[in-house]
């Protein structure tokens, strides 16, 4: 059966380390366990020029869609000099400001409010995107979509502007009290952590998130993982699982072994080891122009699979995975090793997301028997 494919058109990325790639959004979804969202936004995802525009786009499309039913709301706490009295009463600070002559109290009290964090976290990520994201060449577009998202920040006017950081954007994220902000926040915390340091005088920053490897790498690595733990419902799969050395001492100096993925058939109890490789090398070259497997990526799966070998028959009998992109070159190569299976195998993250989804599916059905 023939893959099925995308006839849209729509523009290929490379990482900073020359892995191209053709739909990041997708990937992300799936990383941030947020593949509801699959399918939608198609002609943005086609058609955005950076990274940068399409966040921006999305981020705008989903705040449009939260202002129509109300902005999420809570308990915001104050602390000011008021006319009457409202909640608790500050009677040293009151008096040294003689504010009972006017007919003032300080107090401390608490209204009900869309100012609150999450809002403005996301009023304060707009703006930074539409004062320093990189939309791309094309200026009319880029300059319609700065234009959008500062109407959004005059719109949302009555919510404060913040300082932005990833552990604020994280402290919102644990709540998990509101499934509709959740991915407008992983957008925000994204953002964030890209930010890096202008030429500019003071404490500066801009915002714009690009395809470094590290960056992709980690995308790449939780995407596959729960890509299979959403779709494979016969195995279960572990990602980062840590895995034991069989010593009889203990060594602070042993390295961790925690390989990307660990699966184990439920009926069948086959396991199967897959370690994510987001390199432009799957293959190198000697010092005579063959091309080699890394031994470095060799060395490190035969560990995670042979050190369990005593565990069990599943372990004994374990298939280890090498998961490349495809970077000018596809690999489907296996040697056995001990009664292990070793197996090299690409995906090209520059096809369509149908066949991106296809390749994947299709692996996982060769793996058993």
């Amino acid at each position: 059966m023939s893959p099925p494919t995308d006839s849209a058109t729509m523009r290929v990325a490379m990482t900073s380390n020359g892995v191209p790639i053709r739909n990041i959004w997708h990937m992300l979804l799936y990383a941030w366990k947020e593949q509801r969202f699959v399918g939608k936004w198609k002609s943005d995802i086609e058609s955005a020029p950076t990274l940068d525009a399409l966040l921006s786009r999305i981020i705008a499309d989903l705040v449009r869609q939260r202002m129509r039913i109300g902005l999420g709301r809570d308990y915001h706490p104050h602390d000011q000099t008021i006319h009457g009295i409202r909640g608790k009463v500050d009677f040293n600070r009151s008096l040294k400001q003689m504010a009972f002559s006017r007919g003032q109290a300080h107090c401390h009290f608490h209204t009900f409010s869309s100012n609150i964090t999450k809002n403005q976290i996301i009023r304060s990520t707009l703006l930074t995107m539409a004062m320093s994201g990189r939309f791309g060449k094309e200026s009319k577009r880029a300059n319609d979509l700065r234009h959008e998202l500062r109407s959004l920040v005059r719109n949302l006017e009555h919510i404060e502007l913040i300082r932005l950081t990833p552990e604020t954007v994280r402290r919102q994220l644990q709540q998990r009290d509101d499934r509709d902000y959740r991915l407008m926040l992983l957008i925000c915390e994204m953002i964030v952590r890209h930010q890096m340091p202008t030429q500019l005088a003071g404490n500066n920053q801009l915002y714009s998130v690009d395809l470094s490897w590290k960056f992709v790498w980690r995308v790449f690595e939780q995407f596959v993982a729960n890509f299979f733990a959403t779709h494979l419902l016969d195995w279960k799969v572990a990602p980062q699982k840590t895995l034991y050395w069989p010593t009889d001492g203990l060594s602070s100096f042993l390295p961790v072994m925690k390989p990307d993925i660990v699966m184990e058939h439920k009926a069948t109890l086959k396991r199967v080891v897959i370690d994510t490789k987001l390199t432009g090398k799957s293959l190198i070259y000697g010092q005579h122009g063959n091309p080699t497997f890394n031994r470095d990526h060799v060395f490190q799966l035969y560990a995670y699979l042979q050190s369990q070998a005593d565990q069990s028959e599943a372990c004994r009998t374990a298939t280890g995975v090498l998961l490349y992109p495809v970077v000018k070159q596809t690999l489907n190569e296996s040697v056995t090793i001990q009664g292990h299976q070793l197996r090299w195998e690409t995906i090209d993250l520059a096809a369509p997301w149908a066949d991106i989804e296809h390749s994947l599916l299709a692996l996982a059905e060769s793996l058993l028997p």
